[in-house]
């Protein structure tokens, strides 16, 4: 079970830095707060949410391996906000099949479904060593 709660930590933190680098990307390209193409139907405060998640998204990642259980917690609630926040833009631009959005779904089941087992292992982990020094 240790070596699956690590390999399930691996896997959201290399989605995570795929996704800084394509906020870098983007940051570079057109400004940190762009409006990823949706142009003036884009909200200011969806502005800051993207662009913010150039900088949470790291950080999850590398909470990941230093505090496990936060990471896991900051993940989630990052891709469940960013899946929550795109649906209302891919709704109003009927863009329900394009990759971007599909991925995100994606990751969002896969952090929902895996989360347990890298949860479970910290746990257990942590019971041990308070154990080891009884």
């Amino acid at each position: 079970m240790p070596r699956s709660s690590f390999a399930i930590r691996v896997l959201f933190a290399c989605c995570l830095l795929v996704a800084t680098t394509n906020h870098i990307r983007a940051d570079f390209q057109h400004g940190l707060l762009w409006d990823y193409g949706y142009g003036a139907s884009a909200y200011w405060a969806s502005r800051i949410f993207w662009g913010a998640l150039t900088f949470f998204d790291p950080l999850a990642a590398l909470l990941l391996f230093i505090k496990p259980r936060v990471g896991i917690i900051l993940t989630a609630a990052i891709i469940l906000a960013d899946v929550a926040h795109n649906t209302y833009y891919v709704a109003l631009n009927q863009q329900w099949l394009e990759p971007f959005y599909l991925s995100q779904v994606a990751f969002l089941v896969a952090v929902f479904l895996l989360s347990p087992i890298a949860w479970n292992f910290t746990r257990r982990r942590v019971a041990l060593i308070n154990t080891i020094r009884l």
